[in-house]
């Protein structure tokens, strides 16, 4: 399982990340997604994810659409324009910063 300090910092480009291969994601989709594609390691909570996607609601980069299934009511999130040209820069940030933090903690990988 990966500690929650660590994922706190990569939450959003999680987030980003889903949402820039998928159309549109319900916020409990996007935590079976992340769980399915981390093996399990990771579990996000719903107290972890919707100040997320509120926040990224607000700051622009996604809207929501709701739609009545029988009596409840769904919410689904898609990146807007805007969303999808951040989603990649940030992406790429990430993927550069854990190329950093790879050789900040292995500077002299063993050659076997």
């Amino acid at each position: 399982m990966i500690a929650n300090d660590l994922l706190k910092g990569t939450l959003r480009t999680i987030v980003l990340k889903l949402l820039s291969e998928n159309p549109r994601m319900y916020g409990y989709e996007i935590t079976q997604k992340v769980e399915e594609l981390s093996l399990g390691k990771i579990k996000l909570t719903f107290g972890a994810l919707y100040p997320v996607l509120h926040k990224l609601e607000a700051e622009g980069y996604v809207q929501t659409e709701s739609v009545s299934i029988g009596k409840r009511v769904r919410i689904y999130y898609r990146l807007t324009p805007e969303g999808n040209s951040w989603a990649t820069v940030k992406i790429d940030e990430f993927i550069e910063f854990v190329k950093v933090m790879n050789y900040v903690l292995n500077p002299y990988p063993s050659v076997s």
